[in-house]
C-alpha cells in the first residue's frame, strides 16, 4: 500500500503518553509531523507545548478520549495517521484464570489498544520497560500481542529490548520496544547498533559549573560563554548540524545555559561525594559517581506526589562535589540544549527521567519512515519554542491553562523522616 509517490509530504505521528516529549522529539528528527500530543498531567503538557508549539497538546486521559475526539481536536478530519505511539504504563500481570488487559491497573494498555483501532493508523510503536518480557509479565506481553494481532496488525516478532547506549546515547538504559503495521502494509525492521559509544564526558564536559553562578540559585537559565568540542555535545549544541535530524530547527541562543538550577548541598555531602571514587555509590546518599568514560547509569524519574513524592537517586558530577543539573541529565538523555524543561528541578528530572531518550526514538522511528517508502526532508522553516512562562507553571496554573481540574494529578504531602531531611532539601531545593 505505501507508495514512494508520497515522498513529498511529512508523515504524522500521533504521540500518547507524551510526558515532555522524548518520542515526540524522536519521531520528529525522524521527519515526521506530530500532530497531537496526549498526556494527562498539566505540568508535562505545558512543557511539551512550549518545545512544540505546533502539535495540538492534549490534556486528558487517553481513557476518556476517542479516536474521533483526538482526530476532531488535532484537526486532522480524515486524514490517515501513519504512526501512533507511546509507552502505556504497565502494573498488573497475568494469573490463572484471569486476563491481563481486564486487571484494572492496566485499563491505560486496554485504551492504548481501542485508539489503535479508532484512529487506524499505518504503523503503531509500543514502548515500554524491559521487565514486561520477564515471567509473568510476558503473558501479559502476549495478550497485548494478541489484541493488536485482533484489530489487524501483524507484529515484528520476536520484541526486542533496545539499549539506548548501542545507539549513541551516553546512558545504559533498556527498553522494549513492540512494532506492528496495518496489514497490506510493510513490516517495519528493529534498528541495527552503531559501533561507536559516547560517554558522559562527551555529554557533558563542556557544560560550564552551575555553581559558578549566583543566578542560578533563583532561576534555571543564564547567559554564558563556552566551548565545545565533543561532537555529540557540539550537536545537541546546535553548533554542528547533524545529518540524521530531520526536525524543525528552533531559534536558540547556543550561549544560553538553561534547565540549570543549582542544588545547594551540605559542606559534609560535598566532602562524601568528593571522595566517592567513579562508578561507584555513595554509601549515605546512595547516589552513583559519574564515570567520565564510561555510561551514566538509567536515569529514573522517582515517583510523582501522588505516590509519595520519592526521589531517585541522582548522580553525583564526574569531577564536581555536587549531583548533577537537570541539563546535564538531559544531555546524559541525548535532548538538544534548545528542549526546556520545567523550571523547578523536581519537575525538570521527573520529565527527564520518565521519556525515552530522543536517539532511540530517533532510530525506531527510522524504521517506520523506511517501512512507509518515505524520504526524509528536512524543514526549510525554523520554530519560535513556545513562552518561556509555560515552564514555571504549578499545578494549579497549569490545570487552569488546560481547563482540567486542578487535581487531575493526585497530590499528597508525605511526612519526611528528620534523617533524611538534609538529603531532601538538598535534592528539591
Amino acid at each position: 500500500m505505501a507508495s514512494s509517490n508520497m515522498n513529498n509530504r511529512r508523515p504524522i505521528g500521533i504521540d500518547l503518553f507524551a510526558g515532555a516529549g522524548g518520542l515526540s522529539l524522536g519521531f520528529e528528527q525522524a521527519g515526521f509531523d506530530i500532530a497531537a500530543a496526549v498526556e494527562i498531567d498539566p505540568i508535562h503538557c505545558a512543557t511539551h507545548e512550549y518545545n512544540f508549539p505546533y502539535s495540538k497538546t492534549i490534556c486528558a486521559s487517553v481513557s476518556v478520549l476517542t479516536g474521533e475526539e483526538i482526530r476532531h481536536r488535532a484537526n486532522l478530519g480524515n486524514t490517515e495517521i501513519d504512526v501512533l505511539f507511546g509507552g502505556a504504563p504497565c502494573q498488573g500481570f497475568s494469573m490463572i484464570g484471569k486476563r491481563a488487559l481486564d486487571d484494572p491497573r492496566n485499563q491505560l494498555v486496554f485504551h492504548y489498544v481501542r485508539l489503535v483501532k479508532e484512529l487506524c493508523p499505518k504503523y503503531f510503536v509500543f514502548e515500554n520497560v524491559k521487565g514486561l518480557t520477564l515471567g509473568k509479565h510476558a503473558e501479559f506481553l502476549d495478550e497485548l500481542i494478541a489484541a493488536l494481532e485482533g484489530e489487524g496488525y501483524e507484529i515484528l516478532l520476536p520484541y526486542r529490548v533496545l539499549n539506548a547506549a548501542d545507539f549513541g546515547v551516553p546512558q545504559d538504559r533498556r527498553r522494549l520496544f513492540l512494532l506492528g503495521a496495518r496489514r497490506g502494509y510493510s513490516i517495519p525492521k528493529y534498528p541495527m547498533p552503531i559501533n561507536e559509544k559516547t560517554t558522559v564526558w562527551d555529554a557533558i564536559g563542556d557544560l560550564p559549573d552551575a555553581d559558578r553562578f549566583d543566578a542560578l540559585n533563583v532561576t534555571d537559565a543564564v547567559y554564558a560563554k563556552w566551548t565545545t568540542k565533543a561532537p555529540y555535545s557540539r550537536r545537541l549544541r546546535c553548533i554542528d548540524s547533524d545529518p540524521l535530524d530531520f526536525g524543525y530547527r528552533r531559534n536558540f541562543d547556543t550561549n544560553l545555559l538553561s534547565s540549570s538550577l543549582r542544588t545547594r548541598h551540605t559542606e559534609l555531602s560535598r566532602s562524601r561525594f568528593s571522595g566517592t571514587a567513579h562508578g561507584k555509590t555513595e554509601p549515605i546518599s546512595r547516589f552513583r559517581k559519574l564515570p567520565p568514560d564510561g555510561l551514566c547509569n538509567t536515569l529514573r524519574a522517582g515517583t510523582d506526589s501522588a505516590r509519595g513524592a520519592f526521589t531517585s537517586p541522582r548522580p553525583i558530577h564526574p569531577f564536581l562535589p555536587r549531583v548533577i543539573t537537570v541539563r546535564e541529565a538531559a544531555r546524559l538523555h541525548s535532548y538538544p540544549d534548545w528542549f526546556r524543561f520545567h523550571s523547578t528541578k523536581w519537575h525538570g528530572f521527573r520529565q527527564v527521567g520518565n521519556s525515552v531518550p530522543p536517539l532511540l526514538a530517533r532510530v525506531v522511528a527510522r524504521e517506520i519512515v523506511r517501512s512507509l517508502e518515505l524520504e526524509p526532508k528536512r524543514p526549510s522553516k525554523s520554530i519560535q519554542p513556545g513562552n518561556t512562562a509555560l515552564l514555571s507553571l504549578d499545578m494549579g496554573a497549569a490545570a487552569d491553562r488546560f481547563s482540567v481540574p486542578k487535581d487531575t494529578i493526585a497530590q499528597r504531602a508525605r511526612k519526611k523522616n528528620p534523617k533524611q531531611l538534609d538529603l531532601w532539601m538538598e535534592t528539591h531545593v
